[in-house]
């Protein structure tokens, strides 16, 4: 069965979040950019003055903290939009993050006195485009939550359950399994945890039935049975 991709904003699912289909089929808006993979489309100092769209490939946002290990913020997917911060502090503010193609991509890029512009015009692009501000805002919230966790089980797994509702590659089954397709790594640079440390709290849950996984492959969560864990170590019954 399908899952909403957040439980509690119903309403605001019921909108259309910005997307390629927004901006004018001609062509006219913004130009067309290609990066190879592991190209950066910005770095942290850049200038936040453009707002970009992911015609194909992935990229990766990241914190930028050369001095600690950095957290992937958000992956973007093919349609969707990115880059945007708050629009009246562009041409002071710069990134603090860093994108980069995990793939070879090719994005629109639009400088945001010209996309300001185009949703004067465009009443459904500027209501599509406070959609995605509010889930992203939502979702920004779930992180903070997740991240507020110090011990390694609590934040892995509340992490893996929030993403089993933000995700839209995530899915969960009649059976309350939720599917992740997701590697140690990337569950380490969402957590803000070492690779290793993840492989070692992922054993634990395994070994308890509550994750499945091979070396290659999806993890495959039991949502009832993570949850029950997850509460029996709030009131220190583990």
């Amino acid at each position: 069965m399908d899952t909403p991709r957040f439980p509690h904003h119903l309403d605001c699912e019921a909108l259309t979040g910005i997307t390629l289909h927004h901006l004018p089929r001609d062509g006219s808006l913004g130009r067309s950019r290609r990066y190879a993979k592991g190209t950066h489309l910005w770095e942290s100092d850049d200038s936040a003055d453009r707002i970009f769209f992911l015609r194909r490939g992935r990229v990766a946002i990241r914190t930028a903290t050369p001095q600690h290990r950095p957290v992937l913020l958000r992956t973007i997917e093919t349609g969707q939009s990115f880059g945007e911060l708050c629009m009246c502090t562009a041409r002071t503010r710069t990134r603090g993050t860093t994108a980069s193609a995990v793939i070879a991509c090719e994005a629109i890029e639009i400088k945001l006195s010209q996309f300001l512009a185009h949703l004067r015009q465009d009443r459904e692009a500027l209501e599509a485009l406070v959609c995605t501000l509010c889930l992203r805002l939502t979702d920004t919230e779930h992180r903070v939550e997740v991240l507020a966790h110090r011990g390694a089980e609590q934040r892995l797994g509340r992490l893996m359950l929030r993403l089993g509702t933000s995700r839209a590659s995530a899915r969960i089954s009649q059976r309350n399994t939720l599917t992740l397709s997701l590697s140690h790594n990337e569950l380490a640079q969402i957590a803000g945890m070492s690779r290793s440390h993840v492989t070692v709290t992922m054993g634990r849950l395994r070994r308890r039935g509550l994750v499945r996984y091979k070396r290659e492959g999806p993890i495959r969560v039991d949502v009832s049975a993570l949850t029950v864990y997850l509460g029996r170590i709030v009131r220190g019954e583990e």
